[in-house]
């Protein structure tokens, strides 16, 4: 329960945040470009709390649903305008200042994501060494030579100071089917160069963890000890008496001495009764229980209820990020590119079906990723907020009616067409606009649902 609230409450925080930044830059805008502001809203229904502001009598107001947000602004469109006004009105304005109000949502969503990363490398923040821990036999990594003890000084020319700094520039890399070059110091201390060739992956194997998984290139990983660190309410193990603590020793008898070895074990054994020889207090306990099953991937897996207690990592593999001001600031606006980038070719991938829609995130997940960052530290949620920034601003960007994409969308024939387009267009554009979301929507929930089942 305590975790779902985390979650819940991150989740307010991080929609609530990245709702003001949008709608503000659009309040921001409007008003610097004359235009009048009646409302700026975050969640839409009911208002919760209201007050005037400024000499236009601005009205700032909370709503009841916390899903997102808006600015209205003066507009003939939908209401009466007074004569002493009409050049007030947003419908009344050039061109050129109506695009400026309507890019400025996403622009701000972009400028936070480089505010964010640009604190965060000079203020600075934990990593873990780029020194590789593992190469599995066969893998890419291993045809490229790299050695257990590498320490990646920089790829591609970029300056590597942590194992995770240079993932989003490997993700973008393995979109476009490049050959990376590591500059290594070997664990003999010689400075050489690999070549990793990422041609050879699929659109459909690439993922947060493609680092690794695609590539066979892990870092340095802390063998994790199997020692119970949290026991899951009503779990065949909370029912069997499993305690935070318990260091596992066997099963039916037979050593494990990784956590690893602990899962492969429980998993092959969905329904069947087992016992686990476990050390508690320094004494010997044995524990007979039967794990459930679960359906994962089309698999029947067993499940007990148990979660490891997370290793430690030695204050020798641990590095501090922090960067002087002005490489920080190019660090942020280089980090940002990327996202946007590589958010953008995933879109378009899916489009091309080369993708699956699984990725696609919805609410749930979102809040889980929320809660999960919170959990960890500051400098994480704040780096979470940077990344849903940057896609809040992706995502508005795309050309579908009543996003700001399809508001510009709509500008651009205009100024063309040297007129605007008609009433009748324009309503069912906004139909085909909800329908579209809609749909979006309804499968970012299945998939978040999929998520949980799984």
């Amino acid at each position: 329960m305590t975790n779902f609230l985390i979650s819940a409450l991150a989740f307010l925080v991080a929609i609530g945040v990245l709702v003001i930044v949008h709608e503000f830059g659009h309040y921001w805008v409007a008003r610097r470009l004359g235009i009048k502001v009646l409302r700026f809203s975050v969640g839409f229904g009911r208002p919760l709390w209201s007050r005037r502001m400024g000499t236009d009598g601005t009205e700032l107001v909370v709503a009841a649903l916390p899903v997102g947000g808006y600015v209205k602004m003066l507009d003939e469109n939908e209401g009466e305008v007074p004569d002493a006004e009409r050049h007030r009105a947003f419908n009344r304005q050039p061109l050129a200042k109506r695009a400026a109000v309507v890019l400025a949502g996403p622009a701000f969503n972009f400028l936070f994501a480089v505010v964010v990363y640009w604190a965060l490398f000079m203020v600075g923040f934990s990593g873990i060494k780029p020194i590789v821990g593992r190469v599995v036999p066969g893998s890419l990594a291993a045809k490229a030579g790299f050695q257990t003890g590498d320490d990646i000084l920089d790829v591609n020319g970029r300056p590597t100071l942590s194992w995770d700094q240079q993932r989003l520039y490997l993700f973008s890399e393995a979109l476009a089917k490049a050959q990376v070059r590591f500059r290594v110091r070997d664990p003999q201390g010689q400075i050489v160069t690999r070549m990793l060739d990422l041609s050879s992956l699929s659109a459909r194997s690439l993922s947060s963890g493609m680092l690794e998984s695609a590539t066979g290139l892990y870092g340095y990983s802390p063998r994790i000890i199997p020692v119970i660190g949290t026991v899951v309410a009503d779990s065949p193990a909370a029912k069997a008496g499993l305690q935070i603590g318990d260091r596992l020793v066997s099963i039916d008898g037979r050593p494990v001495d990784s956590w690893q070895k602990v899962v492969s074990v429980i998993s092959v054994n969905p329904g069947h009764r087992i016992t686990l020889g476990i050390e508690r207090d320094g004494s010997p306990v044995d524990v007979a229980l039967t794990p459930e099953t679960i359906e994962r991937h089309g698999r029947r897996i067993g499940r007990i209820g148990i979660g490891v207690r997370p290793p430690g990592v030695p204050a020798g593999m641990r590095v501090m990020v922090r960067l002087n001001p002005v490489d920080a600031m190019v660090q942020g606006v280089d980090d940002t590119w990327l996202m946007t980038s590589v958010t953008v070719r995933m879109l378009v991938k899916m489009l091309e079906l080369r993708v699956s829609t699984h990725a696609i995130s919805g609410p749930i997940t979102i809040a889980r990723y929320a809660g999960y960052t919170a959990r960890i530290g500051f400098s994480r949620f704040l780096m979470f907020l940077a990344v849903i920034s940057v896609s809040l601003g992706v995502l508005n960007l795309l050309p579908v009616p009543v996003l700001d994409g399809g508001h510009l969308l709509v500008y651009v024939i205009e100024a063309f067409k040297g007129e605007p387009l008609p009433e009748r267009v324009l309503y069912w554009g906004q139909q085909v606009g909800v329908i579209l979301l809609a749909a979006l929507m309804v499968l970012a929930f299945y998939n978040d649902f999929v998520r949980l089942l799984q």
